[in-house]
């Protein structure tokens, strides 16, 4: 586990220090993104395994090629890109069908995200579920920011349609990745690396 007083380094310094050889401090980055990767993840691929193996293909990636990082991006942005990549890569595979559970609310608006078409759907869980800015959603998706903040109208606009009022009470509880969850993605995943020799 990663000690409280290392929570204070920035993601830039974090990963210059992983570079250095302190590979123990990849879980610090990893707790702080898993949730935001395994949502991207889960509205593309759409269902819990596949989201899974797609976050931990993600920092087994990332780390392999941390030490292309530049910096010219955020590293959250650069990241979740990646995850991005890798869930749409599985996804066009597999082509998975919709989860469409809708026994609570939660369950609802997660359908009711998932119905969305993908163009919209991606936008929607990156700026309203992960509250990046339209900037940042434009430099993950490859758009321009105009496109990202028409195609979040819509989707809001789609949202509305089904579910009225009610989204904006549970959407950051959707697709949940906390607790037991994470602590296996992290376990797995620096577990991976350490058998990699990298």
């Amino acid at each position: 586990m990663v000690l409280e007083p290392l929570q204070s380094l920035t993601d830039e310094q974090a990963v210059a220090r992983v570079l250095s050889g302190e590979t123990g401090l990849y879980e610090l980055l990893m707790r702080r993104y898993n949730q935001r990767l395994y949502r991207i993840s889960r509205s593309v691929v759409r269902n819990d395994l596949d989201a899974d193996d797609v976050v931990q293909d993600t920092w087994v990636s990332a780390y392999e090629h941390l030490d292309q990082f530049a910096g010219r991006v955020r590293f959250a942005t650069w990241v979740t890109k990646i995850a991005l990549y890798e869930a749409l890569a599985r996804a066009s595979a597999e082509d998975e069908t919709p989860n469409m559970e809708d026994t609570e609310l939660r369950k609802l608006l997660e359908s009711a995200v998932e119905r969305l078409p993908e163009d919209h759907r991606l936008v929607f869980v990156l700026c309203e579920l992960e509250q990046l800015s339209s900037a940042d959603t434009a430099e993950c998706l490859d758009l321009s920011e105009e496109a990202v903040k028409t195609r979040l109208h819509r989707g809001r606009a789609l949202l509305r349609r089904d579910l009225a009022e009610r989204i904006g009470a549970v959407s950051t509880e959707a697709f949940p990745f906390l607790g037991a969850r994470c602590d296996r993605i992290v376990a797995r995943v620096m577990e991976r690396i350490a058998l990699s020799g990298h």
